[in-house]
């Protein structure tokens, strides 16, 4: 019998037209011979199934179902491909384990902690995984920017805490440039994090659970033209990524230990993909995405295929896994 799938997508933030793409991606891919993907499009002012012909049906939100045809659709599993809130920072995990529905991302407690860049910085720490110089602001704030530039020095990067996707974020070469770039990232939270500038080679790290086994994928190097890898570079084309990455043997190792090392410390599960930027032959973590980009450019697939997975293999694995658990 085939499994009915909710492909979630959309989401409340910045990164809501990525997400749509993702979803679309996954909705495309799926294997019909096992699955009936259903599209769920997941706005703040409405959770509603999309058909084929972009008829909106509302979602119950009592017990995630919906009416078709005056039939209740029901769902085996929860694909999650929204990036950023409510479905990268635990909010729909949560709800999806209080209604007991399996999903495919992390659990909301993992979620939470990777969405917030302090947080898991602070968490990983201890472990031995080295981070940048940073400097922490909360809305309100009296703005030192004297003793923000003691702490992470010149050029810096500011960037909001909780928001993923490049948005509102700013490399600063100049004091008096702070407080704009400071505006900037308050527009997208309510806390933000301005880190020390790392020059060196940038990877980008994706680690699944495939088959039962935690497993690296080939390493990307991330080639931005832009000043770094923002917006545009990721997704609008201003980017080289390089997949496998051009790097020696040993940073490939070394990179590979601590991805895996990271993945299980949170105890992560499906797809997660981190940022590292090589300084002193060391891999430093800029920040984990749990719910990683899955459109046809996206770093994460590119990956898989250079594996040999193809994306039908990568989805109904993670779908499979997320089932059984």
């Amino acid at each position: 019998m085939l499994k009915n799938i909710a492909i979630i997508m959309g989401g409340y933030s910045s990164e809501y037209e990525i997400s749509l793409k993702s979803g679309a991606v996954v909705f495309e891919t799926l294997d019909r011979s096992k699955y009936n993907p259903y599209a769920i499009h997941i706005f703040k002012n409405k959770w509603v199934y999309v058909d084929d012909n972009a008829k909106e049906t509302p979602v119950n939100k009592d017990d995630f179902s919906v009416t078709i045809n005056n039939k209740k659709i029901t769902f085996d599993c929860v694909f999650n491909a929204i990036h950023g809130s409510p479905g990268e920072d635990g909010y729909m995990q949560g709800y999806f384990e209080l209604l007991n529905i399996p999903q495919t991302s992390c659990s909301m407690y993992q979620a939470a902690l990777t969405f917030n860049k302090r947080d898991l910085l602070a968490t990983l720490k201890p472990f031995g995984v080295k981070t940048a110089e940073s400097y922490y602001l909360n809305h309100g704030d009296t703005i030192n920017e004297d003793a923000i530039i003691t702490k992470v020095g010149l050029p810096c990067f500011v960037k909001a805490n909780k928001a993923g996707s490049s948005f509102g974020i700013s490399k600063v070469y100049k004091k008096e440039d702070l407080k704009a770039a400071i505006k900037l990232s308050f527009k997208e939270d309510n806390e933000i994090i301005i880190e020390q500038f790392l020059d060196g080679v940038e990877v980008s790290v994706g680690v699944i659970s495939y088959k039962g086994e935690t497993k690296v994928l080939p390493i990307t190097e991330i080639v931005s033209e832009n000043d770094f890898f923002d917006y545009q570079a990721k997704y609008e084309g201003k980017s080289q990524e390089i997949t496998p990455a051009r790097i020696s043997d040993d940073y490939a190792t070394k990179v590979t230990r601590v991805a895996k090392k990271i993945y299980k410390i949170l105890k992560l599960k499906g797809f997660s993909r981190s940022e590292f930027i090589f300084k002193n032959d060391e891999p430093y973590l800029l920040e984990v995405n749990t719910v990683p980009g899955l459109t046809k450019e996206s770093i994460l697939p590119q990956q898989a295929a250079q594996a040999g997975i193809g994306l039908k293999d990568l989805f109904g694995n993670t779908i499979e896994e997320s089932i059984k658990k």
